[in-house]
């Protein structure tokens, strides 16, 4: 019979306690917290986000970039939190979308300058320079005509802008251009020539106020290969309201200041036994005066019937017919009976009066002939309606 030695036992229980032991150990946390794989982790592993990408358009080092191109940033993984695109001391302005993670330059970029693009979103910073291409042509403002230094403007008064190349993006150009007035008054753009636009009011200018003209055509494409490269700025002056009524039947004519009639005049007008001798009537503007004014008559030689050549004074022009206010000594005529050769003459020391105190831009407004002033003969634009002068807008059929 086989018998286990009394020896053997206690090793059999040795080993049951280790492996009690061993298996303790297996179900306690490193740490000795006594947690196991239902409880807490050991450690905690975050992982790093990755940093926004940001890209800028046009890329770094982009030379002849189109001016009529847009700035364009856009980020991915982030937001756009700042956005600065220079030249110079200049900023170009621009515009975020809702979520900020795109952003749209809104002024346009200058031909022939370097730019240089800078955007941050999160810890990421990315910058660009670039430099704009040369246009073909480049268009500038050449003049602003009423706008002599110092110059006080009639109530009737137009902004005519002139410019060194014909346009034929009219409408581009037309939105560049901006009136603000002290007291505003809407009016409209007329294009009279591909290089000539004129602005009118709908009503006479509000008297006795600034107003600022600004062309703002840099960057603009105004045709092929055709881009404005200067803005233009004229600070305009509007004085009293003053208006003229000449009354060609009754040989006078009455001058009103902000109301009140100031000047009561006996005229001699156009005798009429012609066309060419017949005053016009409408609403006229006062465009320039000149003291003495050399008058020669028009399609005529020295010997011909009718023919002058007068050195007359204090004359001040309304028409590009010849049609003048001025000075002449025919007081016989004045208020009695219509003599001249078209202009509205006045004795000498009333003449003078209107010549000294006389606004370019005032009206003259003159009834009683069978002779219509047409609206571009000098600046009869009043003899246009508001709405038939819009016609002449490059806006007309598109968004102002």
């Amino acid at each position: 019979m086989n018998v286990t030695p009394a020896w053997r036992k206690p090793a059999t229980a040795v080993a049951l306690l280790a492996a009690a032991a061993l298996t303790a150990s297996c179900s306690s946390g490193q740490d000795g917290t006594g947690q196991g794989e239902a409880g807490a982790p050991d450690a905690t592993i975050t992982a790093t986000p990755e940093a926004p990408t940001v890209k800028i358009t046009p890329a770094e080092g982009s030379a002849k970039v189109n001016p009529a191109k847009k700035v364009v940033v856009t980020s991915d993984g982030g937001a756009l939190e700042t956005v600065s695109v220079q030249a110079g001391d200049e900023e170009i302005e621009g515009r975020f979308n809702t979520d900020k993670t795109k952003w749209v330059s809104r002024t346009a970029l200058k031909p022939s300058t370097d730019y240089t693009v800078s955007a941050t979103a999160g810890a990421t910073t990315q910058t660009s320079t670039f430099t704009t291409d040369k246009p073909e042509r480049a268009l500038q403002v050449i003049d602003v005509t009423p706008n002599a230094k110092g110059e006080t403007l009639g109530v009737g008064a137009p902004i005519i802008v002139t410019f060194n190349q014909p346009v034929t993006s009219k409408a581009a150009i037309e939105r560049a251009l901006e009136v603000e007035a002290e007291k505003p008054v809407d009016g409209a753009w007329r294009w009279v020539a591909d290089n000539k636009v004129i602005y009118r009011t709908a009503k006479y200018w509000p008297a006795h106020q600034k107003v600022t003209f600004n062309a703002n055509i840099t960057g603009i494409k105004a045709g092929k290969g055709l881009y404005g490269v200067k803005d233009y700025t004229a600070d305009l002056k509007i004085g009293a309201k003053q208006i003229s009524k000449v009354d060609v039947k009754k040989h006078m004519m009455y001058v009103y200041k902000d109301g009140k009639r100031v000047q009561t005049m006996r005229i001699s007008a156009g005798m009429a036994t012609t066309r060419e001798y017949t005053t016009t009537s409408g609403v006229h503007l006062t465009m320039e005066r000149g003291n003495p004014v050399r008058m020669i008559s028009p399609g005529r030689k020295k010997g011909d019937p009718g023919y002058y050549d007068v050195m007359i004074n204090h004359a001040v022009r309304i028409s590009n017919s010849g049609e003048y206010v001025h000075a002449k000594d025919n007081v016989w005529a004045q208020g009695v009976r219509n003599v001249s050769h078209g202009c509205v003459n006045a004795r000498p020391d009333q003449a003078k009066w209107f010549y000294t105190n006389v606004q370019r831009g005032d009206v003259v407004d003159i009834t009683g002939t069978n002779r219509e002033l047409e609206w571009n003969n000098g600046w009869g634009y009043w003899q246009l309606s508001f709405s038939q002068w819009k016609k002449g807008s490059a806006l007309k059929n598109s968004d102002a």
